[in-house]
């Protein structure tokens, strides 16, 4: 995914100049690499990608001003969504090149396919993807957008009481909440699947029986569970 202005004009560069690098590339050309959202690298992957790389302006450099600072906050929270999912984070990568760096383009996406290759095909890595389904949907939540898109603010402006955070309290903060979503989201596909037990959804997510029960409660409370106390399903 290549920004309007930088990278993918760099890599029309690499064509021009006839710079070598692997065709197994697919370009999604985006105006700012701040438009790639977590949503659109987790849907690639369940779409059988084997890597994604996201290509921007030199920091500094960028048409938008800041666009590219709020991308590394984005590509923050895509890379602890992959991680929970168990998808190695070294599938996703994050390269700055502006519109005169054709070669540069060309050794990143040749440096970038080679780690691909030894990391082998994604679809033999991804035993079940439902951790990653579960990442996709928890992408589209509002709490985990607004940490996507706010890092930089929270990290160096603050919040509009003024507390800054650091970058150990952010990330503290965006685990709980990446864990937290991906968690509900396992459990509500497969409530949307089929009636489960207490104890068959904690076995089927690796979910702890106790904090599955702490969920399916917050469910209840909201109205998107009920459960049948005869044959103790949800």
């Amino acid at each position: 995914m290549l920004c309007n202005w930088c990278s993918y004009a760099g890599a029309d560069l690499a064509g021009v100049s006839r710079f070598q690098y692997p065709p197994t590339t697919r370009v999604i050309r985006v105006m700012c690499s701040t438009r790639v959202e977590p949503s659109f690298i987790i849907k690639a992957f369940l779409k059988g990608a084997d890597g994604v790389l996201v290509g921007g302006c030199h920091l500094g450099d960028c048409h938008y001003v800041t666009g590219n600072f709020y991308t590394i906050g984005k590509m923050k929270i895509a890379k602890k969504l992959l991680q929970y999912a168990g998808v190695n984070v070294d599938r996703l990568r994050l390269e700055w090149i502006s519109a005169s760096e054709g070669e540069k383009f060309a050794n990143v996406v040749t440096d970038f396919t080679k780690k691909l290759a030894e990391l082998g095909p994604f679809k033999n890595e991804l035993k079940n993807d439902l951790a990653l389904k579960a990442a996709y949907y928890a992408s589209l939540k509002p709490r985990v957008r607004i940490l996507a898109a706010k890092e930089r603010m929270l990290t160096t402006e603050g919040n509009k009481y003024g507390e800054i955070y650091t970058e150990y309290e952010f990330d503290r903060i965006a685990d709980e909440i990446v864990y937290d979503e991906i968690n509900e989201e396992m459990i509500k596909i497969l409530l949307q699947q089929k009636e489960l037990t207490l104890e068959e959804i904690s076995e089927k997510t690796g979910i702890d029986k106790n904090l599955v029960f702490l969920y399916i409660i917050d469910f209840i409370k909201r109205g998107e569970v009920e459960f049948k106390e005869k044959d103790s399903i949800f």
